[in-house]
């Protein structure tokens, strides 16, 4: 009798136990992998939008801008061949 109640306490409290945990929830780390917590549906989301990653594709985009830009002033005020001062011109 004893025994069987014993066991009986000790099934409560495991089961109270087991459902106190599954239900506050908590974010853990395991293996180097974030795990979520049970509030993750309610959480806000930090974005981070896609880009090139590195930084040769933004240079190489800032040169031919900067190119484009260059060749967009010089039609602007005429300066088709620019003589020795501007672009060179020693050919």
């Amino acid at each position: 009798m004893k025994l069987e109640l014993l066991r009986t306490q000790a099934v409560t409290i495991l089961g109270v136990c087991g459902l106190a945990m599954m239900a506050t929830g908590c974010q853990t780390s395991v293996g180097g992998q974030t795990l979520p917590s049970a509030y993750y549906l309610r959480d806000d989301v930090q974005y981070f939008p896609a880009g090139p990653e590195f930084l040769l594709t933004n240079t190489k985009q800032a040169i031919e801008q900067y190119k484009l830009d260059q060749t967009g002033f010089n039609e602007d005020f005429g300066a088709g061949d620019s003589g020795p001062g501007v672009g060179g011109g020693f050919d």
